[in-house]
Order: structure tokens, then C-alpha cells, then sequence
């Protein structure tokens, strides 16, 4: 490990889409990896498992075939579809059922402030929403919307053709609207490598490929608006494809002129910068360790 501050930015940083594209598992597939990654070296990089919530039954089915995981119940988080009053009715008896795993995390989409508002009236306060939103546009508004009635923000960053992968400049507008409502965030899609880079955009041999957000541009640019990160210098970051300028120790992050200490970044990643989804663990780690921030 490179330094403690690293270790703090990235802690269950990985929330494990599995099931979906580009991987697009089966359940039984991804809930037998997710067992393993959670016996793993890098395990404490891992965080939830995502999952639809029509297929809850049939995940508790498939852990039955795995094994009931040792020591914590694991953490779900479940998509909600159309339907939000029977998919919350679902997940709270799904919770009371003790399956040695919990719906702690709900994610959904809206377009609108008024879906917004109709998603807060469901959600229960003690399980947190990330209401993913178009960033295409200037998000304030619907950032706005969310902080106004508590819920979190997610953004799409990728996706399996090159027009799914937004534009630094949306990713910077939207982590600077959240920062400043005090919204946290989640991102999802296209973050399967640490720094930006150009990638295949499936696993298929013939795959279009696109150049992908980085995970580490992501998340370090949210920590840095925590030390006054300007508009300009947070698309410079999100565009960096390499570490050059980057200085880590134990207790501090700094680049340009930008410091955040450990303790800071601890905070980020609890309250502004959460998780990231992605449906596979092993290339964010295999490339954490080429690049010697791993071992």
C-alpha cells in the first residue's frame, strides 16, 4: 500500500454490479465472486452488492448455494423500478427475513423534480436513496431538488458505446453542484480503471472502445473541491491520464495547490463521494496493483 490516505480513499469504494453489462452475469456467477472477493486480499476495497429488487428472492436463494457469509450480513443495494411503493414493501420484508444480507441502499432514477419529491414520499429515512439524474444538462436544479427533501445524487459516467460516456465537463458541473448543495453521490458505469484511459467498452473481442473515466480522477477531484478545487483545475484532474503531480504520504493528499488530509478525505468519501458501481472488482484492483499503489 502507497500510503494510509490511499487506503482511506479507496475503502469500500466498489460497489459490485456483476449482473450487469458489460459482464452480465447470472446470479448464481456473481454472487459465488462476490463471496470470494469478500475473502479476498483486497477485500476491504469491496462494498455493496447491487441488485434489482424483483431478483432479491432469487439472491437469497442463490447465498443459500454459497454459504452464508461469515461475520457481517452483506450490504445490498437495490434498484427500484417503476413501481416504488411495492419495491420499498418488498425490501423492507426481504430486511425483516434475515438472510444474512441488507438492503441499506436504494438506487433509482428521475428525470424531474416532481419524480424526485414522489421518490422521497416513498423511500423510507432509514435507507439511503441515490436518485441517479441526466447530467447531459446543468444539474443544479435537480441537485437542488434532492437536497431539498435529503435524498443523494448519482450520475452515469460510461456505458457499452463510446455516446454513453459523458463529457469531463458534465462529470466536473455535476460533483461541483452536489459539493455545493452538500449532496453526496454515487457514479456508475465506465469506471473500471483507475485513470482515465482509452478501453474496450465489453469484453467482446470486437468491442467499440471509447476513453473511460478514471475511478482515482473521480474521487480525487471530489476530495480536492474539500480544499477549493476550482472549475478549471477539477476538469484538468478528471482529464489526467497519469499520477504526475500527485504527491501522497500518510496523512495528506496534494496536487497543484490543493492539500487534503486524511481525516478530510475520510469525511469525503462518508458524506460527498461514496462508491462507485462496477461489474467487475478484479480490473480495478489488477490495475491499482500495475500501478504500484498496490500490492
Amino acid at each position: 500500500m502507497n500510503s494510509r490516505t490511499l487506503h482511506t480513499l479507496l475503502h469500500t469504494i466498489v460497489d459490485y454490479a456483476g449482473l450487469f453489462p458489460p459482464a452480465g452475469l447470472s446470479l448464481d456467477s456473481a454472487v459465488g465472486l462476490y463471496a470470494s472477493y469478500h475473502a479476498s486480499t483486497h477485500a476491504w476495497m469491496l462494498g455493496r452488492f447491487v441488485v434489482p429488487v424483483a431478483r432479491l428472492d432469487e439472491l437469497a436463494r442463490a447465498m443459500e448455494l454459497v454459504g452464508s457469509p461469515q461475520g457481517n450480513p452483506w450490504r445490498l443495494s437495490a434498484l427500484m423500478g417503476a413501481d416504488h411503493a411495492g419495491d420499498v414493501a418488498a425490501v423492507l420484508a426481504f430486511n425483516a427475513a434475515k438472510h444474512h444480507a441488507l438492503v441499506d441502499v436504494f438506487e433509482v432514477k428521475a428525470s424531474t423534480a416532481d419524480e424526485i419529491r414522489a421518490i422521497a414520499r416513498a423511500v423510507p429515512q432509514t435507507i439511503k436513496t441515490y436518485v441517479e439524474i441526466p447530467i447531459e444538462n446543468d444539474p443544479r436544479d435537480l441537485v437542488a431538488a434532492l437536497a431539498a427533501v435529503k435524498l443523494r445524487a448519482k450520475m452515469r459516467t460510461g456505458g457499452v458505446v463510446p455516446g454513453s460516456i459523458p463529457p469531463t465537463e458534465h462529470v466536473a458541473r455535476f460533483i461541483r453542484a452536489c459539493y455545493a448543495a452538500n449532496v453526496g453521490f454515487k457514479a456508475t458505469a465506465g469506471l473500471h480503471h483507475p485513470l482515465r484511459s482509452e478501453h474496450g467498452l465489453t469484453y467482446q473481442p470486437d468491442a467499440p472502445r471509447g476513453v473511460m473515466h478514471g475511478f482515482l480522477n473521480v474521487f480525487l477531484t471530489a476530495a480536492f473541491h474539500y480544499n477549493g478545487l476550482t472549475q478549471r483545475d477539477a476538469v484538468d484532474l478528471l482529464n489526467a491520464t497519469s499520477l504526475a503531480g500527485l504527491e501522497m504520504n500518510d496523512d495528506t493528499m496534494r496536487w497543484r495547490e490543493y492539500v487534503v488530509t486524511r481525516d478530510e478525505i475520510s469525511t469525503v468519501r462518508r458524506r460527498f463521494a461514496t462508491a462507485f458501481g462496477s461489474c467487475s472488482f478484479t480490473e480495478p484492483v489488477e490495475d491499482l496493483v500495475n500501478l504500484e499503489l498496490l500490492t
